[in-house]
């Protein structure tokens, strides 16, 4: 027998309330909303860095919509696919709209990912107990580069047949499996019509992946709540607030600022960031001067081109982000925030510092002469992109695990209200 429906009040509700009682009664969707993004008590302290969470989702979903009114559109063949986004662009109603959406899209994810990942570094968002939450997110991070890379081979121009190219090749420096997972990648012997048919496949149903596993870091953080800028436990309802309507306004705020940055770029200067090479069709026989891959790859293409022995520069490449898994236990201080920690506050801004030099060496050719330019042409052979890559890693094995044995930390709040009210 099925259970008796529950009787809806009378007289007082109007269609909106019993439509939403109705809907409640058989899928509890606003009691999950209300305890998502409604009475979800937050630390009362958040600042602004804790935007950019929610606009990173703002931006998937973004992506999302364009990139299936772009794929209505596309034709995945080595022989149209240059053509078929030029039609896009020219004779497609708003299509170039979409198209610079899609494009200048990716690279604010990128942005807001970055600036989200240092802020959980530098507040120690990644220590006990949300190292499962930090490590969620570091899978969001992977699966967006490989969805970037593969989406940027699409336009088949100049610069995304050889990024292609090169950027694959690499695995064939993998001993025994390498040149089985290139061809695979390639579907045959070269970067060609069966390659762009992969990475158009994959480009489309990586985002509805990156979904699910952004729903699984949100479920994450709500496990044991949001990280504040003291690091501070929640310890009484005086520390949190509600998240509506006091969260909700901040995040409304910097959606608006982030969107009037977001359409003027868009509608000014859209190939701001892209590269001119990409607007000639891709032909095989001839290689760009300068191949380089998007700027949110940068800091590890830096890396990649710093060491001589390719098997080791791919080796130290996906080492760079592996590393990242293991901070939590990296960093053995028991004080999460950077604010009360005097030496670990100096390391963070050294290795941003030396993140950004990383990006601008990989932008670069690579025999720019660096060092000349630099006016430090007395040196030894290092290039500043070694010198930049060793740091990289000393921060990360050496610095952070010294530094949270030897630090003696400042005095910590006794409350997040206590630190408040100050």
């Amino acid at each position: 027998m099925h259970p008796p429906e529950k009787p809806v009040a009378s007289g007082k509700q109007n269609i909106g309330e019993v439509v939403k009682d109705w809907i409640e009664y058989r899928l509890p969707l606003f009691k999950l909303l209300d305890g998502v993004v409604g009475s979800y008590p937050a630390p009362k302290n958040l600042n602004y860095w804790w935007n950019f969470g929610s606009l990173a989702g703002l931006v998937l979903v973004i992506q999302l919509l364009t990139g299936i009114f772009l794929a209505m559109h596309y034709t995945p063949h080595a022989t149209m696919a240059f053509d078929s986004v030029e039609n896009i662009m020219r004779n497609i109603n708003s299509g170039w709209m979409m198209r610079y959406m899609h494009a200048v899209g990716a690279s604010m994810f990128f942005v807001l990912v970055y600036v989200h990942i240092l802020r959980n570094i530098y507040y120690g968002s990644y220590k006990n107990p949300r190292e499962l939450l930090w490590i969620i997110g570091l899978v969001i991070f992977l699966v967006m580069m490989a969805t970037a890379f593969m989406g940027y081979v699409l336009p088949w121009g100049q610069m995304s047949f050889w990024g292609a190219t090169v950027i694959t090749s690499l695995f064939g420096a993998f001993p025994f499996v390498g040149d089985y997972i290139t061809h695979w990648l390639w579907g045959g012997y070269s970067v060609d019509n069966p390659t762009l048919n992969r990475f158009f496949v994959l480009h489309f149903l990586l985002p509805f992946v990156l979904v699910g596993i952004v729903i699984l870091h949100v479920w994450a953080l709500h496990q044991h709540g949001s990280n504040n800028p003291t690091g501070v436990d929640v310890k009484t309802p005086k520390d949190t607030l509600p998240f509506n309507p006091y969260y909700t306004v901040k995040d409304l705020f910097g959606i608006g600022v982030f969107l009037i940055i977001f359409n003027y770029i868009v509608f000014f200067q859209p190939n701001m960031l892209g590269d001119p090479d990409n607007y000639i069709p891709a032909n095989p026989m001839v290689t760009p001067t300068h191949i380089v891959p998007e700027w949110y790859f940068l800091p590890f293409y830096a890396i990649l081109r710093s060491i001589p022995n390719k098997l080791a520069g791919v080796l130290a490449m996906f080492g760079a982000i592996i590393l990242m898994f293991f901070l939590p236990w990296l960093d053995g201080s028991k004080v999460r925030s950077a604010t009360y920690r005097p030496m670990f506050k100096w390391a963070f801004w050294a290795f941003l510092a030396d993140g950004l030099l990383l990006g601008y060496i990989g932008s670069k050719p690579a025999d720019w002469g660096v060092l000349y330019h630099l006016g430090l042409s007395f040196l030894p052979d290092l290039t500043i992109g070694m010198l930049a890559t060793l740091y990289y890693f000393f921060t990360l094995l050496v610095l952070i695990p010294l530094i949270s044995r030897i630090e003696k930390p400042l005095l910590l709040p006794e409350s997040i209200d206590a630190a408040c009210s100050k």
